[in-house]
């Protein structure tokens, strides 16, 4: 009795440890299906983060590259505009370097990111109105420009007609001599054609009517090249002013001009301090800056 007493408790508890070990091996399969699970998840989770994070950096780089596309020439908007680029390359700096990702950077980064693409929104309507502004005031400018250009350009007229009246003007009251005539004299006053026998140069000539002229006092240079282009002259002082310089002359006489024709005789004295050569000589005649006329005569 004893022995079967004996073998029905071990069987029993052989029965009983038996049903613990698949209970015990039950619950470990489930734990470790669960951990499976678990993990499965989370490398699920893990990947959707990083490609939040890459999705967020591709968006931060394309945000940097439109705001290197904005221009303006606005001073106070480029300043704002380089502090926001600042914070756009900060930003995609820091997501780059995080290691550990998690849903709340994530959010973070998220919320920053529209932070930022609101502002260069905002920008993006500034610069636009800004643009457009300019535009009107350029297109006003070029209107200007040429109404600037018309006036210069009519003014340019002005002045060329005001021009070509003042020397038409000119022109007109511009004496002339005709009748002109040059001669070598003797010692005795006599015409000679002589050179070793000339003491003194004769010029004659009648200086026209010209209404248009001014009268009064005026003073008559002749100069007399020699027919080796020496000038015939008495003193390097003896200059007066022709083309905004002073040249010299051989002979002058001041005479008393009316408006009316006024027959004009001017002597170049010899005095032997010139040697007097051969060949044809050549008399220009000045007044008033002009020069008024031109005769030639022979000497053998």
């Amino acid at each position: 009795m004893d022995s079967s007493y004996t073998d029905n408790n071990q069987k029993t508890t052989m029965k009983r440890n038996n049903i613990i070990v698949i209970v015990l091996s039950a619950i470990l399969v489930f734990v470790v299906v669960l951990l499976l699970i678990q993990k499965s998840e989370y490398r699920v989770i893990v990947s959707e983060l990083r490609a939040e994070k890459d999705s967020i950096q591709v968006e931060l780089n394309q945000i940097a590259s439109d705001y290197d596309l904005l221009r303006t020439e606005n001073d106070t908007i480029n300043e704002q505009l380089m502090l926001a680029q600042s914070k756009v390359k900060d930003l995609l700096l820091e997501v780059e370097q995080t290691k550990k990702i998690s849903l709340q950077k994530i959010t973070e980064y998220q919320n920053s990111v529209n932070t930022l693409r609101g502002i260069m929104r905002d920008f993006v309507v500034q610069i636009d109105s800004l643009n457009r502004r300019n535009e009107q005031l350029m297109a006003e400018n070029v209107e200007v420009k040429e109404q600037v250009r018309r006036v210069e350009s009519e003014n340019i007229q002005l002045s060329q007609e005001r021009e070509r009246l003042q020397q038409n003007l000119q022109r007109a009251a511009m004496l002339e001599a005709r009748e002109m005539h040059a001669e070598g004299l003797n010692d005795r006053d006599k015409e000679t054609k002589f050179a070793r026998r000339t003491e003194k140069i004769r010029i004659y000539f009648v200086l026209g009517k010209n209404v248009s002229a001014r009268r009064g006092a005026k003073n008559i240079y002749v100069r007399i090249m020699r027919p080796d282009q020496l000038l015939l002259s008495k003193s390097t002082d003896d200059r007066f002013p022709f083309e905004d310089t002073r040249i010299p002359y051989s002979a002058m006489r001041e005479v008393n001009y009316e408006g009316l024709d006024l027959p004009v005789a001017i002597f170049w004295d010899n005095a032997n301090e010139s040697e007097l050569i051969t060949g044809v000589y050549t008399v220009n005649i000045f007044a008033d800056g002009n020069m008024i006329g031109e005769v030639k005569f022979e000497l053998r």
